[in-house]
């Protein structure tokens, strides 16, 4: 676990795309994890919906700051969700979107267990862009 949390903090620090977009100030941010455990038989079939989501949430969805995924080495069937909205009504359109709806019943029947964490955030602190980029 802890190298599972020392992995999320890497990844938010580094995914986040500006400074701007996510201030020390997290006012209003929406922060879920989710540990789902997939179908070993339907791994393939479950990345490839996966994949396909998260591309179409953070293209379409302006309140979608940002959204990882990531498979544990020694049980890839087991996969950690790291994701930060903007604020409650970005999580609520997010999940009755086209394309979430889409991947909840294309991957329903993938999905052996499911756990959703609601976070609060404690201190959130991405590496600034640089001017001009």
């Amino acid at each position: 676990m802890k190298k599972l949390m020392r992995t999320l903090g890497v990844i938010v620090m580094l995914g986040v795309p500006t400074q701007q977009a996510l201030s020390d100030e997290t006012g209003g941010r929406v922060i879920r994890i989710a540990q789902l455990e997939i179908d070993p038989a339907q791994l393939a079939a479950y990345q490839a919906a996966v994949r396909e989501e998260i591309t179409e949430s953070v293209r379409l969805e302006p309140g979608v700051i940002s959204i990882y995924s990531v498979a544990e080495s020694d049980h890839p069937n087991r996969l950690h969700f790291f994701e930060i909205y903007a604020d409650d009504a970005a999580y609520k359109s997010h999940i009755a979107s086209a394309h979430f709806q889409k991947y909840a019943a294309t991957t329903q029947s993938m999905i052996l267990s499911k756990r959703l964490i609601a976070t609060h955030p404690v201190q959130l602190s991405p590496v600034p862009t640089p001017v001009g980029k």
